[in-house]
């Protein structure tokens, strides 16, 4: 019996350094679904509408050029088909301020990171976004973590 492709991770930051670091944490959590980055709301929006593919969720920058993390969750949230697919939705934003986070909130997402800037506090985030994302049950909850222990 064959295994399924895992279902990708979506990561959207406009800084290089940033998703680099990312990506660094899910390798070393040993998370072996496909991360997938975006450097801007604008490609991630065409990538979501355009795959095929089921995301396992979503992490985002607020703070991006072309298109922030706001605009691109409204967007996301009225478009119907995406809305239907129930993609879980993250922030992660080196501003904590209250209006983000009341904001951010009003769009009806899943959560709100403030970003931390060490390789070992990404990890201890990711690690904690994982588990409660692989005992939590929504609609798109068919689709799980795979790490290469699974």
């Amino acid at each position: 019996m064959s295994q399924s492709v895992p279902n990708p991770i979506i990561l959207i930051d406009d800084d290089p350094d940033d998703l680099e670091l990312f990506a660094s944490a899910f390798n070393e959590l040993e998370i072996v679904n496909e991360v997938v980055t975006f450097n801007n709301g604008y490609d991630a929006l065409e990538f979501l509408k355009n795959s095929g593919r089921q995301p396992l969720f979503i992490l985002c920058d607020i703070n991006m050029p072309k298109v922030n993390g706001l605009d691109l969750r409204q967007m996301i949230y009225d478009d119907m088909v995406l809305r239907q697919k129930s993609i879980p939705f993250l922030f992660l934003s080196t501003a904590d301020d209250r209006i983000f986070v009341d904001k951010a909130y009003n769009l009806a997402v899943q959560g709100y990171f403030k970003k931390p800037a060490h390789l070992g506090e990404i990890k201890e985030m990711l690690k904690a976004i994982i588990i409660y994302w692989r005992h939590s049950h929504h609609p798109n909850s068919r689709n799980k973590f795979i790490t290469r222990t699974s």
